[in-house]
């Protein structure tokens, strides 16, 4: 029999808010936190383009002293901070030393990593030249940094290492912690993603693309998933990091079980460098293939997180792909798309709404899809318009894709002890 994996542990920084619950209660009550740009100034790029869902407020005080903070990404610091919080939440003293570091690993990524640190450091070369580089620029930048600063902070020998897959990353990041734990290779994962990179390259590039949203009356209502109008998605932040365990070892210990992680799967496009293909088919070969991983029929599955960018395509074939899954059922299952709080944080996007899905099921309530005004006639499923819905909840779809046509989605089910 497979080992059950869990999860004991959430934490959350997001346009919502600088904790889990925080962000959660924002989701709840349908708010948008999406605003106008602060963190930098967009020369030569049109004003739409300058809003941007952001992190407010924040600090790592507390969790990561100042001279550290002074040589790291600020990805970096938002992984620690939002480890700190779950770990706390599962029972541990933050980061700290854990009891049984040989069994525990740690697997966090980003899709962009420390472009910041990067970006300032090449102005320092450019202006002051090679010798005024820090030589923290590339401990201080590179992507697998997050799990690396983790893992030492809390003395985790075990798997470490950082996936990129764009914006699937933080599904990514969750099902290997869950097939790790499975196959025995650790009893506890730390797992997620972060990403913090609002400056002008980012959004220069993203502009380009054409990929932006440019078109809304307020910044509040600029990302509208599944909306006929909606253009593009709203550049973000954030991070999203999970504590997951073998399921008797957190009995054991007397954790609080929140979820169990019951299934994911992943697919390649193999079709575009940025878009899916018109049908859906390879989002709807990661959602099957994660259903087969969970043992789930497409029928008992009570909610779709969807992956929902606020894209004319996205939005389009992941609605096809989820007709496709569920056939009959696609006219019941709920679907919503939280990045119409949030806004796309890129890397960091799966991991906070994993963490999302998991307060959906403690709480019995299904987020709303906000902006949803004036639906897409193409776009025909139950996207839950404007207002969070009380329902029974056993099992929920999370989805992620990501450019280079990487597709995953992950099942996460109410916990049971005398589940499968």
């Amino acid at each position: 029999m497979h080992r059950r994996v869990v999860v004991t542990g959430i934490g959350i920084l997001s346009p919502l808010g600088n904790s889990a619950r925080e962000s959660w209660e924002g989701i709840v009550a349908g708010r948008s936190g999406i605003g106008p740009l602060t963190r930098c100034a967009l020369h030569g790029l049109p004003p739409e383009v300058a809003i941007a869902g952001e992190v407010k407020n924040f600090s790592p005080d507390g969790v990561v002293d100042r001279r550290d903070a002074r040589r790291m990404d600020t990805f970096i610091q938002y992984a620690l901070v939002a480890a700190d919080e779950a770990l706390r939440q599962a029972g541990f003293g933050g980061l700290s030393p854990l009891p049984h570091p040989d069994e525990a690993g740690v697997i966090v990524g980003s899709g962009i990593g420390g472009l910041n640190m990067i970006l300032e450091s090449a102005a320092t070369m450019a202006s002051r030249g090679a010798q005024r580089v820090s030589p923290f620029l590339v401990p201080g930048s590179v992507i697998n940094l997050a799990a690396g600063q983790i893992a030492m902070r809390v003395g985790a020998t075990g798997p470490n290492y950082a996936p990129v897959s764009a914006c699937a990353t933080g599904n990514h990041a969750i099902g290997e912690a869950f097939h790790a734990i499975r196959r025995g290779d650790a009893t506890l994962m730390i797992t997620g993603s972060a990403e913090a990179c609002l400056v002008p390259l980012s959004f220069a590039g993203y502009q380009a693309a054409r990929a932006l949203a440019t078109e809304y009356d307020r910044p509040e209502n600029a990302s509208r998933p599944f909306d006929r109008r909606r253009n593009g998605f709203v550049h973000a932040e954030g991070a999203g990091i999970l504590v997951l365990e073998e399921a008797e070892a957190a009995r054991e210990r007397g954790a609080t079980i929140l979820a169990e992680v019951a299934g994911f799967g992943m697919s390649a496009d193999a079709h575009h460098v940025t878009s899916p293909p018109d049908d859906g088919a390879g989002a709807a070969r990661a959602m099957r293939a994660t259903l087969r991983n969970a043992r789930v029929a497409p029928e008992e599955v009570d909610y779709v997180n969807a992956h929902g960018t606020s894209t004319p395509i996205g939005d389009l074939a992941e609605t096809r792909a989820i007709r496709s899954v569920f056939g009959t059922h696609a006219n019941r299952v709920p679907v919503s798309s939280t990045k119409s709080m949030t806004g796309h944080a890129l890397g960091a996007s799966a991991s906070i709404e994993a963490g999302f899905c998991v307060m959906a099921l403690q709480e019995q309530v299904i987020p709303a899809t906000i902006n949803l005004e004036e639906p897409d006639p193409a776009c025909d499923l139950d996207y839950v318009p404007g207002v969070a819905r009380q329902a029974k909840l056993d099992i929920v779809m999370s989805n992620a894709f990501g450019f280079g046509g990487a597709n995953t989605s992950l099942v996460l089910r109410r916990w049971r002890e005398d589940g499968p």
